[in-house]
């Protein structure tokens, strides 16, 4: 079976991504005159297109705020705009389950990039339920999520020569960014007491949050939404919230949050206080035009909105002081 639809990571041999492809349709080339045409699957894969290719892209992003991309299905005007595009860009390890035969298919024919899969294998988490996949969230660690910036900054590069030194200089300009909210995450979560640094989610999407900042992380269902939690499970984490006296715990935007209720009550049966701390962007971002709206704000209020919860010291609105809704626990 032809690999050629997937992007195969190997650090020597990003500058070539997927060159055969590439050359297999003359839609994939444009001029110096023209915009490329692009799709992403996901919000935060589409903005990182947007911040690198800036007036040279035309992006289409098919999944906005609140939709999960671990059930989301290509609709009949989805199908029209990828096969009509110059590439199409997902983030891929399984995150798509519900696309991936379809864009098996279409790599045939057309560039289909799977950028997260830029990340090194030694550097993903391993699922440890499926050996032979991994966690497919990399865009909650910057230091991994700069792969799929270097793997979209050279994909660009291949299809639109004549801009190359535009892509890389924004795509330079992208990464300090990605540094300094670094580097902000680690001072703001440093700040949260050892003893509270657990993060209780609806589902298994910060590992590699925990991973880079030093928090244990505990999702009610596993990494895809598509594994349901059952009773057994909630009556265990329930029993580890009120052990552990686990004070807090997250609803994400793209999730029901009626596992994450259910936890709350059945800690309450047990005269043990859980209290929501707050609302985390997970699959998907903030709302088209907001600050949250972009990797950047959506990271920033992850880290602001965590530290807050879990009793650390963060700045009056975030980062660049554009957060205006963080939530206080009382």
């Amino acid at each position: 079976m032809s690999r050629l639809y997937r992007l195969i990571p190997a650090l020597a041999s990003l500058p070539l991504l997927l060159v055969s492809s590439l050359v297999m349709g003359s839609s994939a080339s444009a001029s110096a005159s023209e915009r490329l045409q692009l799709v992403a699957t996901t919000s935060m894969v589409a903005d990182v297109l947007r911040e690198v290719g800036g007036e040279q892209v035309d992006v289409r992003g098919l999944m906005g705020p609140g939709v999960d991309p671990h059930l989301y299905r290509q609709t009949r005007s989805d199908v029209t705009a990828m096969t009509r595009a110059d590439a199409v860009f997902w983030n891929g390890l399984y995150l798509e389950a519900q696309l991936e035969s379809f864009f098996e298919r279409l790599g045939e024919r057309q560039p289909v990039i799977a950028v997260g899969e830029a990340v090194p294998e030694d550097a993903r988490l391993a699922d440890e339920e499926y050996p032979d996949q991994y966690d497919p969230h990399v865009w909650m660690d910057p230091s991994r999520w700069r792969f799929a910036v270097e793997a979209i900054r050279d994909a660009l590069a291949e299809m639109a020569p004549s801009h190359a030194d535009t892509f890389t200089d924004r795509a330079d300009a992208y990464l300090k960014e990605l540094e300094a909210l670094d580097t902000y995450a680690r001072e703001v979560l440093a700040s949260v007491p050892e003893e509270s640094r657990v993060l209780v989610t609806a589902h298994d999407a910060f590992g590699y949050f925990g991973d880079a900042y030093g928090f244990e992380v505990l999702g009610i269902q596993g990494y895809s939404t598509d594994s349901e939690a059952g009773l057994a499970r909630i009556e265990s984490m329930v029993n580890l919230l009120v052990e552990r006296e686990i004070g807090a715990l997250f609803v994400e935007t793209s999730v029901s949050d009626r596992n994450v209720r259910a936890l709350v009550e059945g800690a309450a049966a047990r005269d043990h206080e859980v209290r929501i701390g707050g609302e985390l962007y997970s699959d998907a971002m903030g709302p088209e035009g907001s600050y949250e709206g972009t990797w950047i704000g959506m990271f920033d209020h992850n880290v602001s909105q965590i530290a807050i919860a879990l009793g650390g010291k963060v700045p009056k609105g975030g980062r660049l002081g554009r957060l205006g809704h963080l939530e206080e626990l009382p």
